[in-house]
């Protein structure tokens, strides 16, 4: 799944960008530097930059049109559904989830590690940055079909 989307995002890129010989500073529509001949061409993506690759266009992309996921919230809504609303101790009445965060916050990270790595094994969630950044299957999906690819 993760390398057809990471396909579907590259065609996204190369669409969105033209070939640019930095050599003699001239777009290269064709693939093959006009003046000089070059096809070792790097990529410019107006109003943003020139650098070889795709994967800076993909991460501009993802950053400036998609909302990362927010796991912290996705799991504390899920910590809601399977446990009471409200945990009583003694005669004080505590909302469960804050309870669990402020008493075990080791605890707690744990828990959301482990729901966010659940969530990327079943296909929910993809990081195109190692786990620092986590988009929705579903968000990725729909920025695709809106290009086209």
């Amino acid at each position: 799944m993760k390398n057809e989307i990471q396909q579907k995002l590259e065609q996204i890129a190369l669409n969105r960008s033209t070939p640019f010989c930095y050599g003699c500073y001239k777009e290269a529509p064709t693939g093959c530097c006009e003046s000089c001949g070059s096809n070792d061409l790097m990529r410019l993506l107006p109003g943003v930059g020139c650098e070889y690759g795709t994967s800076w266009i993909i991460k501009h992309i993802l950053e400036t049109e998609l909302e990362a996921a927010d796991l912290e919230e996705a799991f504390e809504e899920s910590i809601r559904q399977c446990y009471p609303e409200e945990t009583k101790v003694g005669w004080m009445t505590f909302d469960t989830v804050t309870l669990m965060k402020e008493n075990d916050p080791v605890c707690w990270r744990c828990a959301l590690c482990d729901y966010e790595s659940e969530e990327e094994s079943e296909g929910n969630i993809l990081s195109f940055d190692n786990g620092s950044t986590y988009f929705t299957i579903q968000a990725l999906e729909d920025l695709i079909k809106q290009n086209g690819a």
